[in-house]
């Protein structure tokens, strides 16, 4: 059905309706206004109540670490911040000096250079800075520019320059070279002393002599003290203590005489090559104390340079050794006798050449017998038969007794280190069996250091008394003045003043008349003995043809005071004795002796040879 014209036209021009379409736009309208005033009166609210929590809760988490960092872990927080501000700090402190008895230097502490090369940061050819270098630093310049080729840095040099050559290598002003400082211990007498002071290691620790045994007093006490530091970790002095710096001038001083210690190294040294020794030591003491003047070994070492030297040379072989003293102990029986009462010293023996004793057959040295003698002639002849004579006079356990108040089996007291005791069979097999004091009488069968029988020997030069050897007189200041000295024992009396003069005066017998002559002295009186004893073996018995040739002497006679004892271990030769070996050794160090401690020539000679 078609539709009218009329009635399309109508809805195409049709006029809206805006009347509705208004009335529900501004109803709309209405009902948001209605609903906003509630809206906006929860809104901020909300946003207050969300700001206020967020506020709320970092104020009660700031709160809490609050309470954590300032109680729970404030005594904590407080050291590591300390720690982070301060810096412990113990200052250099070089060890103390160690001088002779004159002050002359024996041990210093002297700054030395390590020397790194960095050839990545030369500015010159390694060929030119070898040509540079290599005769400051004693090298040989080809093989100086191999080392720099070898690699680009931290290449070592030189480990301990003096600081003389050092300034010599810092004038080149070459660019590369690097030079740190340290101290280093330094002996300026090289050998001369080694077996007294001894040495230190790297990590500047006494390893032998007096640099061990009085470690505590030459390592100056150092505080450890505590500073602050800036921002950029540089220590602030306004905050340091008052003189913590500061240290004192004590040194070391020790009995020794530089001058007397030459005299006696090169009068062993002498000895030694002449008859191709193993090895030899002299010792000279001053028996009113016990002060040792001199102390010498030989092979020795140079305490410079340690590293290179055999382990064995470190222990001082004079009191850490210990041998058969043989004829030097017959001095010391002879005292015994005479202080039991056994014998007089105008008493007369008869010696055959030979002596049994049980089922031993005992022989003078010599093979030979010297008749009727006296108790001098005995020592002059160094007669063992009529040393076994007189100690069969003495019960054993009374014998034994002596030896042990001798201080045989005991270790020697003294500040030298590493030193042994003596060895003395016990005293059930000493006394139950004839054949050990016949031996001990000529000073065989039992063993002591060369240093203890000095000190023994020192005994009939004082008077009869026991002294401590030793080689450390104190710490002094650089004006002399004494602030410390060694606590020692008191000397012990041991032998009557009338015993022990006796028996020196035989003991001159001994270089006037008898084996001694070699030591004598025009002008002075000189007491001495002779020894050539066998050797013992470790594994028991005797080295076969091996002795140890020895002297030992007191002067003056008149006034005894000095003890000098000569070792020669292993002598070559068929004339090799003590009185051929050892005595000239004695006669030089006396000779040495005499002006160094201004000992006038003996008024009895004098007189005699009307001078």
């Amino acid at each position: 059905m078609q539709k009218s014209p009329s009635r399309l036209k109508f809805r195409k021009f049709q006029k809206p309706d805006f009347t509705r379409r208004q009335r529900n736009s501004r109803r709309i309208p209405n009902q948001t206004i209605a609903s906003n005033p509630q809206e906006q009166v929860s809104s901020p609210r909300s946003r207050l109540l969300i700001v206020w929590g967020i506020l709320m809760t970092a104020g009660v988490g700031l709160a809490i670490n609050l309470y954590n960092l300032q109680i729970v872990q404030g005594s904590k927080l407080t050291e590591k911040a300390r720690n982070q501000q301060m810096v412990n700090l113990r200052p250099y402190m070089p060890r103390r000096l160690v001088v002779d008895r004159n002050d002359n230097v024996l041990a210093v502490d002297r700054p030395v250079f390590t020397v790194y090369a960095h050839p990545k940061l030369f500015k010159k050819t390694n060929e030119a800075i070898a040509e540079l270098l290599a005769p400051i630093i004693n090298r040989n310049p080809a093989d100086l520019v191999k080392i720099f080729q070898s690699q680009k840095t931290g290449i070592t040099l030189a480990a301990s320059l003096p600081e003389e050559i050092s300034d010599r290598v810092k004038a080149l002003n070459l660019d590369g070279l690097e030079l740190i400082p340290k101290y280093s211990r330094y002996y300026p007498q090289d050998d001369l002393v080694a077996d007294v002071v001894g040495y230190v290691n790297v990590d500047r620790r006494g390893q032998a002599g007096v640099e061990y045994s009085q470690e505590k007093w030459l390592e100056r006490s150092v505080k450890t003290v505590r500073l602050s530091r800036s921002g950029n970790g540089a220590l602030m002095p306004d905050y340091a203590p008052e003189g913590f710096l500061n240290s004192d001038d004590l040194r070391m001083q020790l009995t020794i005489d530089s001058r007397l210690q030459r005299a006696t190294r090169t009068a062993l040294k002498q000895q030694l090559d002449k008859f191709g020794g193993k090895r030899g030591a002299v010792i000279v003491m001053d028996a009113m104390d016990g002060s040792i003047l001199a102390l010498a070994s030989q092979p020795t070492y140079n305490p410079n340079e340690y590293s290179k030297a055999n382990i064995s040379l470190f222990k001082n072989w004079t009191v850490a050794d210990l041998y058969e003293p043989g004829s030097t102990f017959k001095p010391l029986n002879v005292a015994i006798a005479l202080e039991n009462g056994v014998i007089k010293s105008d008493d007369v023996f008869n010696d055959p050449g030979s002596i049994q004793v049980a089922n031993y057959t005992i022989r003078n040295a010599q093979r030979n017998g010297y008749g009727r003698i006296n108790i001098a002639q005995i020592l002059q002849n160094s007669s063992n038969i009529g040393m076994v004579q007189i100690i069969q006079r003495l019960k054993p356990s009374i014998y034994y007794n002596w030896l042990e108040r001798l201080g045989l089996g005991q270790p020697l007291d003294t500040d030298l280190p590493f030193a042994v005791g003596g060895r003395l069979k016990s005293q059930e097999e000493f006394i139950n069996s004839p054949i050990e004091p016949a031996t001990t009488s000529f000073g065989q069968g039992f063993s002591l250091t060369p240093l203890q029988l000095v000190q023994m020997q020192g005994a009939l030069a004082n008077g009869g008394k026991l002294v401590t050897p030793h080689v450390v007189r104190g710490l002094i200041d650089t004006k002399g003045q004494m602030h410390y000295t060694p606590s020692r024992p008191a000397p012990r009396q041991i032998f009557s003043a009338t015993t022990a003069h006796k028996v020196v005066e035989m003991m001159e017998t001994v270089v006037t008349e008898g084996t001694g002559k070699p030591a004598q002295i025009a002008g002075y009186r000189i007491a001495g003995k002779t020894g050539t004893a066998q050797k013992a073996s470790p594994n028991g018995g005797y080295i076969a043809g091996a002795r140890i040739t020895s002297f030992v002497a007191i002067l003056p006679v008149e006034s005894p005071r000095y003890v000098i004892l000569a070792l020669v271990d292993e002598p070559k030769g068929a004339n090799a004795y003590g009185s051929t070996v050892a005595a000239p050794i004695v006669k030089s160090v006396m000779e040495a002796l005499i002006p160094i401690e201004k000992i006038p020539p003996s008024l009895v000679v004098d007189q005699k040879s009307g001078q």
